[in-house]
């Protein structure tokens, strides 16, 4: 199992735990583990594996955590979960997933109202039977029924970045079938959406039976849904449904374009076909009977006379517009990144310290950084004062002479506030390199209230970003209500840049908000947000969805040199 199933399975047991009522500390010991799982830089199968390593050592495991631990990765089950899952109903963990919603109110709603499912829960609102709750109210109950929709996709969904997890370690093991010839991953994961609803693969193979039996004995796997002589679908132990195809090899390219999609994408390929007096399906071009294309992408797309268009594009948007119009864009690289403007150190909520995080930037090859870490308005994670900040600020000046082949810049995530205005004076922000400003707070406000906050953000002339544009959390929280057409006006007018911020879980700016960026001439900056040496990896996530918004690198800031980016900013 993986570091991050591992710590998943720990959270559902803390969240199972709470809503049973147990006691608080077991609780959180639970969380905390899982929070150490999910931040160690090493394999935690490869630490069970070594006799001469041990759990122990790490903050918040102890003996009975280790053993739990080293019991999933042996067996990939754990018979404790599997008791507490026993105790509840089934439909509870769909309510824990309702944003706002914690374990300790899905137990009273259970417990008071009988409410176990989603469907349940979305009648009581709408009776108005919970807002007469102790601790909840017409406001709680109000966002609960906002929320119900987003838990009901986050059953249904996954995020891109744990969809890549399953896809790595599935192809991994079908490439040690030698029968398997050519194995890859179609569909919206291949494309890159922001979450993923099922995993398509695409298999050549000298024996096909061969082929599916070697994925269904992959140790995640579940139960069979269905097999026939070319196809099989399964079910992974996570929910998570995996469909393998095999196919003739001379059909291999068009059925990749087949099932990577998008549907209207393949729509209007269809449509171009037909045009020609050609036909296209999985199988390949074909003029009458006879296939003219077939075996690669690049010939499937060529006998239509198009370019092969990068599977991020393939939503039927602008991208038959500019093949047509021979401006099909280079899209933006991960290596064409050379400096990451938003992560957070100790000083606030990172875990590592600001020479850990600037020598973890160096070797994934960037060339400068900005330590941003919160301003005071987030005193949950010691939010920095004007003190404080320049206390960072002397010792990043110290660690830049001693630095070589990276800068470090000295930045702050300052807060919009509630009101409007900033967290921090202008005397302050005027000293830092780097300001990305965010809301943090105030997320219920009025679309209209919200927008003008963030417009007159940009109004500042030492603000150089808006961090996380919308707010949103996928398959947690729906973005909050902001007229974004009126804030990349704004940036326009100002000269400001638009954050990409490429958590996944953030990845905000979305897909269309980087095309609306990009169409009005505003800037993208990629950012991490990273909060550990690990989390500047994410930036690969950032850059795919820079890449299904059309961005080139000369749309991304940051794919300049720090002296290129201050002429930008007009500090040069």
């Amino acid at each position: 199992m993986t570091n991050h199933e591992i710590s998943a399975v720990f959270e559902q047991i803390a969240d199972l735990l709470e809503f049973q009522g147990a006691n608080p500390f077991r609780v959180r010991a639970y969380r905390n583990a899982a929070r150490t799982i999910h931040d160690l830089p090493e394999s935690v199968a490869e630490i069970v594996a070594d006799p001469e390593q041990s759990l122990e050592q790490y903050e918040g495991i102890g003996k009975d955590l280790a053993e739990k631990i080293g019991t999933l990765v042996e067996t990939g089950s754990l018979p404790f979960l599997e008791e507490l899952l026993a105790e509840a109903p089934e439909s509870v963990l769909a309510i824990l997933r309702v944003p706002g919603l914690g374990p300790k109110k899905a137990a009273a709603l259970y417990r008071e109202l009988n409410v176990a499912t989603l469907d349940q829960l979305r009648d009581a609102c709408r009776e108005h039977k919970v807002r007469d709750l102790k601790g909840f109210g017409e406001k709680t109950e109000e966002a609960i029924l906002k929320g119900i929709d987003v838990a009901d996709e986050a059953n249904r969904r996954i995020l891109w970045i744990e969809a890549d997890g399953f896809v790595q370690d599935i192809l991994a093991h079908m490439k040690r079938c030698p029968k398997v010839e050519i194995i890859s991953a179609a569909g919206s994961y291949r494309r890159g959406k922001e979450t993923v609803g099922d995993l398509d693969f695409l298999v050549v193979a000298a024996d096909a039976d061969a082929a599916m039996d070697h994925l269904a004995s992959h140790e995640k796997v579940d139960s069979i849904i269905a097999r026939g002589k070319t196809k099989m679908s399964l079910r992974l132990r996570s929910g998570l449904q995996v469909d393998l195809r095999a196919v003739a090899g001379e059909s291999f390219g068009a059925a990749m374009q087949y099932f990577t999609g998008s549907k209207d994408h393949n729509v209007a390929l269809r449509g171009r076909a037909k045009a020609r007096g050609l036909k296209i399906n999985e199988y390949g071009v074909f003029r009458g009977e006879k296939s003219i294309a077939g075996r690669t992408e690049e010939e499937v797309y060529a006998a239509l006379g198009l370019p092969c268009f990068p599977p991020e594009l393939r939503e039927a948007r602008r991208e038959f517009e500019w093949a047509d119009d021979g401006r099909l864009p280079e899209l933006v690289e991960l290596s064409d990144m050379r400096g990451d403007l938003h992560m957070h150190s100790v000083w606030t909520d990172g875990t590592a310290t600001i020479e850990e995080m600037a020598v973890a930037a160096k070797r994934r090859g960037l060339k400068y950084v900005a330590v941003t870490d919160h301003s005071k308005r987030v005193s949950m994670v010691g939010g920095l004062d004007a003190k404080k900040l320049r206390r960072q600020w002397a010792q990043i000046d110290l660690l830049n002479r001693r630095l070589r082949g990276i800068i470090v810049l000295k930045g702050v995530e300052v807060d919009i506030l509630e009101r409007g205005g900033l967290d921090l004076p202008d005397d302050v922000l005027a000293e830092a390199d780097w300001v990305v400003a965010s809301v943090h707070y105030g997320q219920q406000q009025p679309g209209e209230r919200i927008t003008r906050r963030v417009i007159e953000a940009m109004e500042n002339p030492h603000v150089s970003a808006i961090g996380h544009p919308t707010g949103r959390m996928l398959l947690q929280r729906k973005p909050y209500e902001i007229d974004l057409e009126a804030v990349m006006k704004a940036a326009r007018d100002n000269g400001k840049f638009m954050e990409l911020n490429a958590h996944p879980v953030r990845l905000d700016l979305d897909d269309v908000g980087c095309a609306m960026a990009k169409g009005y001439g505003v800037r993208v900056v990629i950012s991490t947000d990273a909060h550990s040496p690990e989390g500047l990896g994410m930036m690969r996530c950032g850059v795919q969805q820079a890449r299904r918004g059309g961005l080139t690198a000369n749309d991304v800031a940051n794919t300049r040199t720090w002296a290129q980016m201050k002429r930008l900013l007009g500090r040069s």
